[in-house]
């Protein structure tokens, strides 16, 4: 078979057990799957990223299915939605603490923590060698990053705290560790 074969078999079985780990675990019996990966997601991202339009960008969806996700994610209290304070016809979506609580028990998943600890310093080495194959790809097909902020050309450290050039607004520290819908490589 040849490499990129492989390669996308090895991923595309990553993806298959952590699936099935998903489904078979107790905690999550009661989420759908796009629900448990829009928790993901709201609970990686910035302030300029957790409204729904930005939820759908990142899981690649249609606006409809990601609607229902997080009106079902609301009515099992995982999130509350708040209105943009300078625009009020927008929305950002918040994470209630029993969102937090859940997926503070199930990640990282026991399956994953066991196999990388098995593989000692080549664990960070894969880790590695994957967020270069994700960048890649994305730069190939040209679809927004939503990488960390501390990795974004608009990134600044103003007073010794995180700032961003792109909206010349101060971020809370902390924030250049979540990341961005607005995310740009550095040049």
């Amino acid at each position: 078979m040849e490499g990129n074969a492989v390669l996308f078999d090895l991923l595309e079985r990553l993806s298959s057990l952590t699936r099935v780990w998903f489904r078979l675990h107790p905690l999550l019996a009661e989420l759908q799957l796009v629900q448990f990966s829009a928790l993901l997601y709201l609970a990686r991202c910035n302030r300029y990223s957790d409204t729904p339009l930005a939820v759908t960008d990142y899981l690649g969806l249609t606006k409809g299915t990601v609607s229902q996700s997080l009106k079902a994610l609301e009515a099992k209290g995982l999130l509350v939605k708040r209105p943009d304070q300078q625009d009020r016809r927008s929305v950002h979506l918040e994470l209630t603490a029993p969102a937090r609580e859940l997926l503070g028990a199930v990640l990282p998943p026991d399956f994953l923590a066991a196999a990388t600890a098995r593989m000692g310093p080549a664990a960070g080495d894969l880790e590695a060698l994957l967020g270069d194959l994700l960048r890649n790809v994305q730069r190939s097909v040209d679809v927004p990053s939503f990488g960390l902020c501390r990795t974004c050309r608009f990134h600044r450290t103003v007073d010794g705290l995180p700032f961003c050039g792109l909206t010349e607004e101060p971020l809370a520290a902390g924030d250049e560790a979540l990341i961005c819908r607005e995310h740009q490589e550095p040049a």
